[in-house]
């Protein structure tokens, strides 16, 4: 148990140096970490075949600056590795903002899983359609949980199509937890997969208040489908690496900005 843990803790370290240092070196981590060289090259085979990075001669470099350049969707375990930390904060943030008595739902993604795992076991009731999020809630047995059906995506573990719009008609919400993929002052909050847009538009219409979590990575970035435009915000909760021009847009739009 201690060598799968100690494993674990190992790889999300190199994930993280990838993404602080854009490449890493066999031989380096070998020297870093007090393990053999081949056990390096069996962390990076794991990393890079759940696209955290990419394989290179002699290590590894970040999966992201491989391809087009463009705001493509990262794969799930990368995404769930990538600003960590902040996400940590943002969930604890959020999940303050939650009181006894209160209905809300929870948009899938890595920080709302973090949202979850910070969320006290108190009496709420929570709607979502992301599996990790029900797996963080389910030992929580003071939350009710309401889980929207439909198909699986698995590129993101959520649950998405007619069926997942269709079980929110009938329900009103306190609050929603918008998950991010692109947020632009312009184009507004925007995602990758057509259904998770209209799914989060459906979200939104059943919320009394809307509240965006993200991390400062998802600033300037545009995906194909548009959500919301960012004056339908309510709050932006994000870390404390957040631009200028983010903090002036919540006085001029008029949402409020929590910095984690």
């Amino acid at each position: 148990m201690s060598a799968t843990r100690d494993t674990s803790q190992r790889r999300l370290q190199i994930s993280e140096l990838v993404r602080q240092h854009g490449s890493v070196q066999v031989a380096s981590l070998a020297r870093r970490f007090g393990v053999s060289m081949q056990t390096v090259r069996k962390d990076l085979r794991y990393l890079a075949e759940r696209g955290v990075m990419a394989r290179a001669y002699g290590g590894a470099i970040d999966s992201s600056v491989v391809g087009t350049g463009g705001a493509t969707e990262p794969p799930y375990e990368a995404k769930r590795t990538s600003h960590l930390d902040e996400k940590r904060r943002i969930g604890q943030r959020a999940a303050a903002l939650v009181k006894a008595g209160d209905t809300i739902a929870i948009d899938s993604g890595t920080t709302a899983i973090q949202l979850a795992e910070q969320l006290p076991n108190i009496d709420v009731t929570v709607v979502t359609n992301d599996f990790g999020v029900l797996g963080a809630l389910a030992p929580k047995n003071n939350i009710n949980i309401v889980m929207l059906g439909g198909e699986l995506r698995r590129k993101n573990m959520a649950f998405y199509g007619g069926l997942t719009v269709e079980a929110l008609d009938a329900l009103h919400v306190d609050m929603l937890f918008l998950g991010v993929d692109g947020f632009d002052l312009e184009r507004g909050i925007t995602t990758h997969y057509e259904p998770e847009a209209m799914l989060n538009r459906k979200m939104v219409e059943a919320a009394r208040v809307v509240v965006a979590i993200t991390d400062s990575s998802k600033f300037g970035k545009i995906c194909l489908h548009r959500i919301i435009p960012i004056s339908d915000l309510n709050v932006l909760i994000t870390d404390l690496s957040a631009p200028e021009n983010i903090v002036q847009a919540s006085e001029h739009l008029g949402f409020e900005l929590i910095l984690a």
